[in-house]
């Protein structure tokens, strides 16, 4: 007998008792429905992660200044003015590791236009600013260091700002925006940002060359940088070395001995980004290796079902080896009996895994990333589990005495 003859008893035999078949591969369906649901989900949420990490910027530090401490109370990071220019100077130009590194200076401010206005945060800084936030214009031109040197009236908006003070889907490169009454040329549009991971909107925001923002908006602490620094390393390998070495630069700056304090602070985005990322992978192998559990426990509904058949086969199995067929072809046909209904509820547990994993997508309002790997291998896995447990039932099949068979009522 052939394989094409074998399936074909096999699949006649599960035929007639359909529900009984049906109820049979019901765990394997569960069971791989739900792994490729989880794992569909948990590479969206992941990808959401590194969407909103990458929005921050690339191979991201950001250093900041002191604390204050006053009367045994100590302020946060950036209350103390500590990281002068020169320390920016020395960072661009000392740390082999670092490719781009801005100041930014911030202002919270009411900008008007001819018909609204809006109260958003105003950013001083440099052009290095958009590449180490990977943030370029979506209209008109970007800031250059023509716009830096001659303090410029310029601005450069994010798109919230653009919407609220201009409508929707509207150039407002060269209009005219006044703040503190200084009339401010609309120079371009940054692309749209979107939310950090924390909720912030950043296209809320405006920026200006940073000469003009000392001149026109917020006058300056001379030699101290009144905000905070955003470095750009080389690559995502060399981010942590960058932190390392712009360390020590600073400790060896600001002359801290050893065993003091740093009088700076420096945040590493990506291994924050990292962390969030590893969490939601051990989530999501947590929720695949609950739901592969089903698998097991959908072949031992198999392997009772397939032992169930062979009883009720008996005589049919008498008859047949009364016939000419030998021990193989009775194993093989029992083994794909079994095989036949792990693969069938590996294949529907699969379609009902993408349609769950598309509706609670939309739900939670996260991307739906299908991997085809985790599909052929929840497939053969399920296919793996009908031949394992598939295949006691259907060796003690092929070890019954003929004479015996034919006998049992």
């Amino acid at each position: 007998m052939n394989i094409l003859q074998t399936l074909r008893v096999a699949v006649l035999a599960l035929l007639r008792n359909k529900l009984r078949s049906f109820l049979t591969t019901l765990g394997i369906i569960i069971g791989v429905s739900a792994v490729i649901a989880m794992v569909a989900i948990g590479e969206g949420a992941k990808a959401r992660v590194e969407e909103s990490f990458a929005s921050m910027g690339s191979n991201l530090l950001v250093v900041l200044p002191g604390s204050t401490s006053l009367g045994g109370q100590r302020g946060g990071f950036g209350s103390m003015p500590t990281l002068t220019w020169d320390d920016l100077r020395a960072i661009r130009t000392e740390v082999p590791t670092v490719k781009y590194a801005a100041a930014q200076l911030r202002v919270s401010a009411q900008l008007l236009s001819e018909e609204q206005n809006w109260n958003t945060s105003v950013y001083g800084t440099t052009p290095e600013y958009f590449a180490v936030r990977n943030w370029p214009p979506s209209l008109g031109a970007p800031m250059t260091d023509s716009d830096v040197e001659s303090g410029a009236k310029v601005l450069f908006l994010g798109q919230t700002v653009v919407d609220k003070l201009f409508g929707p889907n509207t150039d407002p490169v060269g209009q005219l925006v006044r703040m503190k009454n200084i009339p401010f040329e609309v120079k371009g549009v940054l692309q749209r940002k979107g939310q950090s991971p924390t909720g912030q909107d950043y296209d809320d925001a405006a920026f200006m060359p940073l000469k003009a923002f000392q001149t026109k908006i917020q006058g300056g602490l001379q030699q101290y940088i009144a905000g905070v620094i955003y470095v750009g390393a080389d690559s995502p390998t060399t981010t942590t070395r960058a932190q390392q070495q712009i360390t020590n630069l600073l400790r060896d700056r600001h002359h801290i001995g050893p065993g003091t304090d740093d009088d700076f602070s420096i945040r590493n985005l990506t291994e924050l980004a990292s962390a969030q990322e590893q969490g939601t992978r051990t989530l999501t192998t947590l929720l695949a290796s609950i739901a592969a559990v089903s698998l097991l426990v959908g072949g031992i509904g198999i392997m009772n079902i397939m032992l169930v058949s062979v009883t009720e086969r008996t005589r049919e199995i008498g008859v047949r080896m009364a016939v000419g067929a030998n021990p193989t072809h009775i194993l093989s046909q029992f083994l794909v009996e079994a095989l036949t209904l792990s693969i069938a509820g590996g294949v529907f547990g699969v379609a009902i895994g993408l349609f769950g994993a598309g509706r609670l997508a939309a739900n939670f309002g996260w991307p739906v990333l299908i991997r085809a790997d985790i599909i052929v291998i929840s497939v053969a896995f399920s296919g793996l589990v009908g031949v394992v447990f598939g295949l006691y039932p259907a060796r003690k099949a092929s070890l019954l005495d003929p004479i015996d068979a034919l006998r049992f009522e």
